[in-house]
């Protein structure tokens, strides 16, 4: 189905050149009007139908292309190659955006603990949710709610620099290190906030996220977040970067602890309480188990990872240096789904936390990212870092992307589709071991680059013959174990999977 392919007649390294300008030059110097940036931009984040619908019926043909003169990658370098990307675009799955765009759009309302949500996509308690002004530019924009940056009632210290990260070639973040810590505004500050974004946009959900020092500051900041209007209470049981170690990740790997202050929470308040838990701990689920003793409705997953991201090798110095020195702070992004999605699934899978609800989040950047936590459990999902690095603009494909998917697949609501991967993950020993998936080359996409040959003698099964005359592998078949390194390291994906299973069972 084309709405599965990564638009296979588009060069992605051309793509991922482009830097998604804010207020892109090259959609101001369309004479035809078509928000070339924009679709760029949806093209980036895997939305091939947004890209083709912000097209409408315009046409880049015939065009000399003055897009491409106002690209800022001119002053340094070339330009994206936009004309191109868009008529290919356009000629590689115009046909399925018209049959698909006749369908009705899904109903993407969800809820976190039983409160509605206008959609699955929440802001995360971080700095992308500091203030009144920042959630009111995201609730206008399209995001369902927040989670507001943790409030406490004891000062903060905050370092500069605070970030570093893992970039990929194209700069974009693949991990991100932060050392940031909590609100630096008041509990009465932060009241006000809440107050006024519930006026002025009644309908978007206010998580209140909440960290105290001893039973009473839980009780008593829970009480003052109800009475100001939250929705929800989010307990930061897994902040990493506390100066008193004595709180934030220490308390999310202690279950007694988290019992105790989940149920110092629930005496403050009448609200759904969610326990946000820290993946510092090699199983999530006895702590989760405690926080629903404790009082609470459902488990934010997962927060921020131990880390270290680099060094420099000049000062010899961890990132981000302070005046010499660093801490190990919170790692976030991309890097951290896997270990995400194994804990939302981890929890997602535990009877013992059979009803409560999970809100799933760590490296969510794109619809697809979303759906994943969507299918194994998740109910609403949460993003930080790809709002830093992107804006709060990638709402329009988070939620136009997966309405497009649902739309193909014939999903009507997100209900529909949540937990229905969940029963896929299984024990090692319920894993089926006696058959071989052989791969199987695609003579007209293999480029003969001979990578495939490469990684199978050095770090496989020595089952891949490369022809240098021809340029062009051959299995054998009397080798390979069906590990499909080799389809993982192809560069034109050429590499498929044979229909046939082979039975290996030994004697």
């Amino acid at each position: 189905m084309k709405f599965f392919d990564r638009y296979p007649l588009i060069d992605l390294s051309e793509l991922n050149r482009c830097v998604l300008c804010h207020e892109a030059p090259c959609t101001a110097a369309c004479p035809r009007g078509i928000l070339s940036g924009d679709s760029l931009r949806s093209l980036y984040f895997m939305n091939g139908m947004g890209a083709l619908e912000k097209l409408h019926e315009l046409s880049c043909e015939g065009c000399d292309a003055p897009c491409e003169k106002a690209c800022v990658l001119n002053a340094k370098s070339y330009p994206v190659r936009i004309r191109w990307i868009l008529n290919s675009l356009r000629g590689g799955g115009r046909e399925y955006f018209e049959d698909l765009k006749d369908k009705p759009e899904s109903d993407l309302s969800s809820e976190v603990c039983g409160v509605p949500l206008e959609n699955p996509f929440l802001l995360s308690s971080s700095v992308v949710a500091s203030s009144y002004e920042m959630c009111a530019k995201a609730f206008s924009a399209g995001w369902a709610g927040a989670s507001f940056k943790t409030i406490c009632n004891f000062p903060q210290h905050e370092a500069s620099p605070r970030f570093s990260s893992i970039s990929s070639h194209s700069n974009s973040f693949c991990g991100f290190k932060n050392i940031e810590q909590l609100s630096d505004h008041s509990v009465e500050e932060n009241m006000e906030v809440f107050r006024r974004l519930k006026k002025d946009f009644p309908t978007k959900v206010i998580i209140a996220s909440i960290m105290g020092q001893n039973e009473e500051e839980w009780t008593s900041i829970a009480a003052k977040c109800q009475d100001a209007g939250a929705d929800l209470i989010e307990c930061n049981f897994s902040c990493p970067n506390m100066e008193n170690r004595d709180l934030g990740s220490t308390i999310g790997q202690d279950p007694v602890l988290v019992e105790r202050f989940t149920s110092a929470v629930r005496r403050g308040t009448s609200l759904p309480i969610l326990a946000k838990l820290t993946p510092n701990v090699a199983d999530m689920v006895p702590v989760a188990l405690a926080a629903r003793r404790g009082g609470a409705n459902g488990i934010s997953a997962i927060n921020t990872l131990y880390s270290i991201t680099g060094v420099d090798i000049l000062s010899f110095v961890a990132e981000p240096e302070v005046h010499g020195h660093t801490i190990v702070g919170g790692y976030s992004g991309q890097a951290v789904k896997p270990i995400a999605l194994r804990f939302i699934s981890d929890l997602s899978r535990s009877h013992g936390l059979k009803g409560m609800s999970l809100s799933g989040m760590g490296g969510i950047e794109n619809w697809v990212d979303a759906l994943e936590f969507l299918v194994l459990g998740a109910s609403s999902l949460q993003v930080t870092t790809a709002v830093m690095q992107y804006g709060y603009r990638i709402i329009e494909d988070l939620v136009s992307g997966l309405d497009y998917y649902m739309r193909a697949m014939g999903f009507k609501s997100i209900p529909s589709l949540v937990g229905i991967a969940r029963d896929t993950v299984v024990e090692h020993n319920e894993l089926e071991r006696d058959t071989v998936l052989l791969p199987r080359f695609n003579q007209d996409l293999c480029i003969g680059c001979g990578r495939c040959s490469i990684a199978c003698y050095d770090g496989g099964h020595q089952a891949i013959e490369f022809d240098l005359e021809l340029r062009k592998p051959k299995l054998i078949g009397s080798k390979c174990v069906g590990c499909h390194l080799c389809r993982l390291v192809c560069p034109s994906k050429a590499i498929d999977v044979a229909p046939k299973r082979i039975s290996r069972r030994n004697p």
